[in-house]
């Protein structure tokens, strides 16, 4: 049997079926008296029927609604997930620059050496250290750690300590052996630290 034949035999129940539920209609209609009493029974089924009706209605748009709701959630979690990999995707590169940053800070921490090369020099090679600063900024990465600033261990690892008598300076960097740094607000490699400590008096 082709579809065709299968759509007209479809066709031909449902007028079957529509024939006798016109019949069932006009008998009925024959037997049914028109009176007040049955009229407000009518009614009454109907506003149930309606009220039935909005109730469904709304049980489907609440569960509609909240569907949506769950789907831009997960919509948006998923795209904040995205933006995440994508930002620190790039660490493991950041990280292996550092340490060329490193050596910089290190050849012009050396005063002596720095100066005793020739003003030309050095300008050139500070450009370069900038040039470098500035690609790690544009990718959100900034350096942090200065002498005085307060001991955090989320941010600092200590390697040893610096006698002091001065008790504002307690609990502070005294000596920076190694910058850290942040990227996108996160700690990407602590600072490598001495902190003051106070001198107790004997």
């Amino acid at each position: 049997m082709t579809n065709e034949d299968t759509q007209k035999d479809d066709l031909d129940t449902a007028d079957s079926d529509e024939m006798v539920l016109k019949k069932e209609i006009d008998d009925e209609s024959e037997d049914f008296e028109y009176s007040d009493e049955n009229l407000q029974d009518t009614v009454k089924k109907l506003r149930e029927k309606l009220k039935e009706a909005n109730k469904e209605k709304m049980e489907y748009l609440t569960g509609w609604q909240k569907d949506k709701a769950e789907f831009v959630n997960a919509r948006r979690r998923d795209d904040e997930a995205k933006m995440e990999f994508l930002k620190f995707s790039k660490q493991g590169v950041i990280e292996e620059i550092l340490p060329v940053i490193d050596s910089f800070d290190l050849a012009m921490g050396n005063k002596e050496g720095w100066e005793s090369v020739s003003k030309e020099w050095r300008t050139g090679v500070e450009n370069i250290y900038n040039q470098f600063l500035n690609i790690l900024s544009k990718h959100g990465v900034v350096a942090f750690g200065a002498v005085g600033d307060p001991f955090d261990t989320a941010l600092h690892h200590s390697i040893g300590s610096t006698k002091t008598e001065n008790k504002d300076d307690d609990h502070k960097l005294a000596e920076i052996l190694q910058r850290g740094y942040q990227m996108s607000g996160r700690t990407i490699r602590p600072a490598l630290v001495k902190v003051w400590e106070i001198q107790e008096v004997p």
